[in-house]
């Protein structure tokens, strides 16, 4: 099985608003993306709007639904009640809850599942009742996924961030993956799919999915938006796909 690549948004958003001008086009790039075999497209709308804007959740929608209907859209964000009602008005087909802090430059922690289970419960009912798959960002640590298999999430997704940072050191590298294994063990074992994002790139991803062959999605934004500068994004989407082919 090989992991699906669904591309993050965000950076390219980001650059597009240092100035009031339409590019790069969000929906623009997307389309490369899907077009070169990406399986879906992933955003984070945060309440400041400082990269994706909410008025761009509709022109994402309209692209898969009108260019792409195989594609999947993944809205990341912190269950507030306007994010919420975002994702009820633009039905994406994952939704990705994350502890976020709307200070924060970008996510970098899991849930406290053990403290939050009551908060997300319903919420992840309230979702699923629209038929919308719930993954849950989760901390490389076996504990607490069981209080995460019982709030009804389909999925976690592994927190990356720790394993990106590794790259210049295999010994750290090899100990983060190994985290990163024992927590998708632990989750699979539990009936959870596994998802995971965050600073990963063509050179780590081949570790990391030859450990977690079950690997079902990996969400890619600011190491595959550093490629496509580089290497143009239908380049770099055909560079990650090869990276997760890796096999045990």
């Amino acid at each position: 099985m090989t992991a699906k690549l669904s591309v993050n948004l965000n950076a390219v958003a980001m650059l597009r608003n240092r100035r009031d001008l339409p590019w790069p086009s969000v929906t623009g790039m997307g389309r490369i993306a899907l077009d070169a075999g990406a399986a879906g497209l992933t955003v984070h709308p945060r309440p400041d709007q400082r990269h994706i804007r909410f008025s761009d959740l509709g022109d994402i929608r309209a692209l898969i639904d009108d260019e792409f209907p195989g594609a999947e859209f993944n809205i990341e964000g912190f269950p507030t009640e306007h994010f919420l009602d975002l994702v009820e008005k633009y039905e994406p087909e994952q939704v990705t809850l994350v502890p976020d802090d709307p200070t924060q430059s970008t996510s970098d922690h899991g849930w406290d599942f053990e403290t939050k289970a009551d908060f997300l419960t319903p919420i992840v009912a309230r979702l699923k009742k629209r038929a919308i798959r719930v993954s849950l960002f989760a901390d490389p640590d076996p504990k607490g996924l069981a209080a995460a298999k019982a709030t009804g999430a389909d999925r976690i997704e592994l927190y990356t961030g720790p394993y990106g940072a590794t790259y210049d050191s295999a010994k750290a590298a090899a100990e983060e993956l190994r985290k990163l294994g024992a927590a998708a063990d632990a989750a699979l074992a539990l009936g959870l799919d596994v998802n995971a994002g965050h600073d990963l790139t063509v050179e780590n991803i081949p570790p990391l999915a030859k450990r977690i062959p079950a690997l079902a999605e990996v969400s890619i934004g600011h190491g595959l938006t550093a490629d496509a500068m580089e290497h143009g994004m239908a380049v770099t989407i055909r560079r990650f796909l090869k990276a997760l082919e890796a096999t045990p």
